[in-house]
């Protein structure tokens, strides 16, 4: 070797020329005669030799630890530190499982950059990271392994409630999704994905009764939420099981019917007006957090308001007051030819957002997968129609708009499962109180009627009480759950604070033939949110470089990551649960579960059904 061109004690050279010269901008690795650009600095060569070849860069090669003698280099330092193939495994699981639960592409395995990584964290230059194939492969087998594990759940509950919806993919793909809800024999809520599944032909009906005998639960179904669709009503009629249509899909329709009032319409485009300014002229937004500062408030972006999102014009209309000073110096300064409300219109946004509070809050408080939510819907109606009643003192555009909300709200609860809703509401022992518990009474009827009557008949859609013991006739029977309605009406109400199914796990003994009631109607979730949440998903999973994925691929992704997500997740405690069911009750305590509470209690006192 030419004296001079060696570099790192001999580890490098400098690059010969054909010519007979020397490129000072290139050097040769002495190990394994790759090429690298050198700058004058050695760092990026002490890596190499220390990732690549696990070699110390202040010693020569042939200078060994004993000081100067030779030594044949070992396998060890030759390859990199040996792999076990255990930690190969587990390394492999963890990483299929990172993919299928973070939505990452499977050819992020190829990628130089995670190699790298992977090799700095394993001290082990020779390390390669499993091939896309492997990777698919694991999981598959994960999947399968958690599949196993939520269908042997789901033998063990006594029912189940599933939620569903249709969704289109980028790729104008058809998926149908279903979610699944259940009370276990410890009385916790389980909520979950069973499936996303493509289809190709418009059966809705086929599509629901085919996921149900995937899983083998075709006798365990109470319920299926859906949003209010016509092609969805219709499947849902000719299903052997009870429809409940969303509830938040209806709500947010009157409330979008109660919009189209002249003396909002106008203030509502203005606004949209402006956040669309800002919305495509950075100068503009620029200078908007700028003022937002300089007037002592949090920086953050304007919400446009979007049709199809729900609470999209409460947040609209939250922004444009928080910033209505900010918002008047910019467009005061840029001279532009928009126009802020007036104060006239500032205090009617005021108003409109005092009637979309409630709406906004019920919308939150029934969504939810975690908690309780069937038995609040006819407390929430009967709140927000108490909250809709016009007064003396509200203007004219005030009255229109409550009218309006309450015409549309009674004719959407015309759709409404009004029977199912006003047992659930029954069995919750937060409601147990009010008149209308006698249902329970009544029902029974219907649930024994006698078999050789309905031989003939098509099967119906009952509301069957008493699951395990129906088809019982005796007195005895009938007496014993006379007296179990009787015994539950006479325990004190609970606070609205505490969690009914841990009321229920602690009194089931007692009232045991309400209890595997209770389990069926208190599961049943009032929206079907779990499948739009559950799309949100696959949109993430499906994406513009994704839209080739198989539909199994397509499935097995979004499950995983909605049951692996979920498991590592904290489980929801009593103290969680009171705050996602109180989540504004300090902020808004006009609408707080209490005080629903305690105007249905009024309301029951004068002998009035939900139907009124």
């Amino acid at each position: 070797m030419e004296k001079g061109t060696e570099i790192l004690n001999g580890h490098f050279r400098l690059k010969s020329l054909p010519d007979g010269g020397v490129d000072r901008t290139k050097v040769i690795c002495n190990h394994c005669k790759g090429e690298f650009s050198y700058h004058r600095s050695t760092l990026s060569l002490k890596y190499h030799l220390n990732a690549i070849h696990t070699i110390d860069a202040s010693k020569s090669p042939t200078q060994t630890k004993s000081g100067g003698r030779l030594q044949q280099t070992t396998l060890d330092a030759a390859c990199g530190r040996s792999i076990d193939k255990q930690k190969q495994d587990k390394l492999t699981n963890a990483i299929a499982k990172w993919i299928a639960t973070n939505c990452r592409p499977i050819s992020i395995v190829e990628d130089v950059g995670l190699r790298n990584v992977l090799r700095i964290g394993r001290n082990d230059g020779t390390y390669e990271p499993p091939s896309r194939r492997t990777v698919a492969r694991r999981i598959h087998e994960l999947y399968e392994m958690e599949r196993t594990t939520k269908a042997t759940a789901l033998q063990r509950a006594l029912t189940v409630a599933l939620t569903g919806d249709y969704w289109t993919s980028l790729g104008n793909d058809n998926y149908l999704g279903v979610t699944v809800h259940y009370i276990d024999e410890l009385w916790e809520l389980h909520s979950h994905a069973l499936t996303v599944l493509k289809i190709e032909e418009r059966h809705f009906i086929q599509h629901f009764i085919h996921v149900v005998q995937q899983w083998n639960i075709s006798n365990k179904v109470s319920t299926l939420s859906t949003d209010s669709a016509r092609n969805m009503i219709a499947a849902a009629r000719h299903l052997p099981f009870e429809h409940i249509p969303c509830v938040a899909h209806s709500l947010q329709r009157s409330v979008t019917v109660s919009l189209q009032n002249i003396a909002f319409d106008n203030i509502l485009a203005k606004c949209r007006k402006v956040v669309g300014h800002f919305k495509h002229s950075p100068a503009s937004a620029a200078e908007l957090e700028h003022q937002q500062i300089e007037h002592g408030q949090k920086k953050e972006m304007l919400i446009q308001d979007v049709p199809t999102r729900w609470n999209s014009t409460l947040n609209i209309i939250k922004n444009i007051r928080r910033n209505e000073q900010p918002l008047r110096d910019v467009l005061t300064t840029h001279n532009t030819k928009l126009a802020m409300p007036t104060r006239a219109e500032m205090d009617k946004l005021q108003k409109l957002e005092m009637l979309l509070e409630p709406c906004r809050y019920v919308t939150e408080l029934l969504g939810g997968e975690k908690y309780v939510s069937c038995s609040v819907v006819l407390p929430a109606f009967c709140h927000l129609s108490r909250m809709m009643e016009s007064s003396d003192e509200d203007p004219a555009y005030v009255v229109k708009f409550k009218s309006a909300f309450r015409t549309d709200l009674e004719k959407r609860k015309e759709n409404a499962n009004i029977a199912y809703l006003k047992i659930a509401t029954a069995l919750d022992p937060r409601f147990k109180g009010l008149k209308f518990i006698n249902i329970l009474k009544e029902q029974r009827v219907v649930a024994e009627k006698p078999v050789e009557a309905t031989a003939s008949e098509p099967p119906t859609k009952k509301l069957a009480l008493l699951a395990a013991s129906s088809e019982s006739d005796s007195e005895q029977e009938e007496d014993s759950v006379e007296n179990s309605v009787r015994r539950y009406r006479a325990e004190p109400t609970i606070s609205t604070e505490a969690c009914p199914l841990e009321w229920w796990s602690k009194h089931a003994g007692s009232h045991s033939k309400l209890a595997c009631i209770a389990q069926k109607y208190l599961a049943t979730p009032a929206t079907s949110v779990p499948c739009e949440r559950l799309f949100s998903l696959a949109g993430h999973i499906v994406q513009k470089k994704r839209v080739s994925l198989s539909s199994e691929n397509v499935n097995e992704l979004v499950c995983l990551s909605n049951w692996i997500g979920a498991k590592e997740k904290k489980n929801v405690k009593s103290e969680e649960w009171i705050n996602a069911i109180n989540f504004h009750c300090v902020t808004t305590q006009p609408a707080s579960l209490f005080f629903l509470t305690g105007t249905l209690q009024r309301k029951s006192s004068t002998n009035m059904d939900f139907k009124d």
